[in-house]
């Protein structure tokens, strides 16, 4: 990728709402350097309806769709029908939502989407739970994550929803996986999945300060420790290919290291992290992570 082509130009404008340290805002502010200014985002419910604000403000100088939560993709369909018909073909139609409108809610309308390859970008800031209404467990929230509707004690029942295979199994475009605290990474698979037609996904880790209690400066350092341990493989896959890891640690942290620097863990006892652990070290294997 040519890095000179990404725009000094600001889509996102200061004073929204977004947390200090938001992995989310990040996260905008910086796939908006590469979609550009042909870019309309369509929003369902989620931290980041918030953040951008009502009709008639917003913190974007794009056009913005506020959605209802269930209905983003089937939403974005319309609007990517709606140039279709009239011959407009270089807007980028971009889904924004978070993991309880992607995992949870809005999946029907997703795989309704991706299975009749309708031609959008459908990105999912992923910060592991429904941050936006109080820190509930989401589908996406990590075996042994503290939110308020999962109690100390509890046993490690539930794993995270593995949304990367539920969506690759629609053969769509293009599926991809990123993180913020890898930005090249980040540019490179924003602009292929924008050089592409048909359905397009990237799901994205994204902390959030208050959900997994760190310190609004150590947001970059979390994700990048997340991905350090392999809990977040960084990976992509087009059309009818094989999965392919874009990048793989020199040295797999310890999950140990990664939760120890956020609060939401402090409960987990060792052998509960040794359970994780070794159920982790199954999917990096079959990824030849490890």
């Amino acid at each position: 990728m040519d890095f000179s082509k990404i725009t000094n130009i600001e889509y996102m404008n200061q004073g929204h709402l977004g947390c200090p340290g938001c992995g989310a805002t990040l996260s905008m502010r910086h796939a908006l350097k590469v979609l550009g200014e042909n870019t309309v985002i369509i929003m369902p419910a989620s931290c980041w309806s918030i953040i951008a604000g009502g009709i008639p403000m917003t913190a974007l100088q794009l056009p913005l769709m506020h959605v209802p939560f269930a209905v983003a993709a089937a939403c974005a369909t319309g609007v990517s029908r709606g140039y279709e018909y009239k011959g407009i073909d270089d807007i980028n139609v971009v889904v924004w939502a978070g993991d309880g409108g992607t995992f949870d809610i809005g999946l029907q309308a997703l795989s309704g989407a991706a299975e009749r390859k309708e031609n959008f970008i459908y990105v999912c800031y992923d910060n592991e739970a429904y941050m936006n209404t109080g820190i509930q467990r989401s589908s996406a929230t990590p075996e042994g994550a503290w939110t308020t509707t999962t109690p100390v004690g509890k046993e490690l029942n539930f794993e995270k929803k593995d949304i990367f295979s539920i969506v690759a199994a629609h053969n769509p475009e293009y599926v991809a996986t990123a993180s913020i605290a890898y930005p090249e990474d980040f540019y490179k698979k924003f602009e292929k999945a924008k050089s592409m037609k048909g359905f397009r996904f990237i799901h994205l880790f994204s902390s959030c300060v208050p959900g997994w209690k760190i310190d609004s400066s150590d947001t970059l350092k979390v994700m990048r420790k997340g991905i350090e341990a392999g809990i977040f493989v960084l990976m992509e896959r087009e059309y009818d290919s094989e999965i392919k890891v874009t990048y793989k640690p020199s040295q797999v942290l310890p999950l140990e290291e990664y939760f120890k620097i956020q609060g939401r863990y402090k409960n987990l006892k060792k052998d509960e992290i040794k359970v994780i652990q070794e159920r982790l070290n199954k999917k990096l294997k079959k990824l030849g992570i490890i």
